[in-house]
């Protein structure tokens, strides 16, 4: 059995200040590329990793290894199952890139554990068994719908403290709306070769150091989002949608995620701008930039690789994936 998810852009967090009663919330779009495919299978007893690609990292390979041993015994523990895994990673993208592989293969390991002895739920209840989706449920519904997707954070009482995924036990955000992304908008990722994103107890402490966050921020931010972001979602606006994704850029915690980067960043974001992307931004913390746009694909993609030139890096080329995972 093979399972293949998409990955996603996290967009922005909404509200680090939780002077109303709740925290979090997380603003997300699922995109086709790159994405994962999982290979699994049955056997008498443990769980065996392997890698189908050539010139992975022994980091990389450690990493998804490591995510998906803890899936797969968390899952067997709660199904009560004694039967081992063969796993075969057939596809791979870079963890701590910004594009939510955590999540991604956490969901795939339980949802295809799941399938193998003819059995089903939702990835909101698979994630709270794996321990995915403590501060963002962007990469959870994503994995479930696909989309434009808007969640609603946390109660304080639930979550009381200002805390990435990684160290939250709370539950996966509610799911406040989802809407098909339009996929004639082009959505080019650069992803630089530079040191990945924040994560572990690094990310925890630069929560910890900047929240909470002013509340005009926040308020600033909401207004972009409720009365900008979503309605040129709905109507197809993308000039609109775009100038929405540059403010975020500029307002609340995203202005202290890309403040922490390496300079390359601001770089490539400046050079995609100037070549005539509507809109550009930094997913999540880094190091993958976005820009979304309807024209000039090829001449914003050089431009982001004249960004890249000392450090090397990627750039790839999707649109919006408007549905979840794919099971085959």
């Amino acid at each position: 059995m093979i399972i293949e998810t998409p990955s996603r852009l996290h967009i922005t967090l909404i509200d680090l200040n939780g002077s109303i009663g709740r925290i979090d919330g997380g603003v997300g779009l699922t995109i086709g590329e790159p994405n994962l495919i999982l290979k699994a299978e049955t056997t008498e007893d443990g769980i065996e990793v392997l890698f189908e690609e050539d010139g992975l990292s022994n980091e990389l390979m450690d990493e998804y290894r490591e995510k998906i041993e803890n899936s797969a015994e968390k899952i067997k523990e709660y199904l009560k199952i004694s039967t081992g895994f063969k796993f075969i990673l057939k596809k791979t993208y870079p963890a701590h890139s910004g594009l939510g592989s955590g999540t991604q293969i956490s969901l795939a390991v339980g949802k295809i554990i799941l399938k193998l002895h003819n059995q089903d739920m939702g990835a909101v209840k698979i994630a709270r068994i794996v321990g995915r989706g403590g501060t963002s449920g962007i990469g959870v519904r994503a994995f479930d719908h696909g989309g434009f997707i808007i969640d609603g954070g946390h109660k304080i009482e639930e979550k009381p403290d200002f805390l990435p995924s990684s160290a939250s036990t709370a539950s996966p955000a509610p799911l406040l709306t989802r809407y098909h992304f339009p996929k004639e908008w082009k959505v080019i990722l650069a992803i630089p070769n530079v040191p990945a994103g924040a994560s572990g107890p690094e990310e925890v402490n630069i929560f910890q150091k900047y929240c909470p966050i002013p509340l005009n921020e926040v308020q600033r931010l909401s207004h972009i989002l409720l009365m900008k972001m979503m309605p040129a979602v709905v109507e197809g606006d993308l000039e609109s949608f775009g100038s929405s994704v540059n403010q975020i850029q500029e307002t609340g915690f995203k202005k202290i995620e890309l403040e922490l980067q390496d300079p390359v960043i601001d770089e490539i974001i400046e050079n995609m701008r100037s070549e005539g992307a509507a809109g550009v931004g930094m997913s999540s913390f880094g190091p993958t930039v976005y820009a979304v746009t309807d024209n000039n694909v090829k001449g914003i993609s050089r431009a982001a690789c004249n960004a890249m030139k000392d450090v090397s890096g990627k750039v790839i080329v999707t649109n919006a994936w408007n549905k979840g995972y794919i099971i085959k």
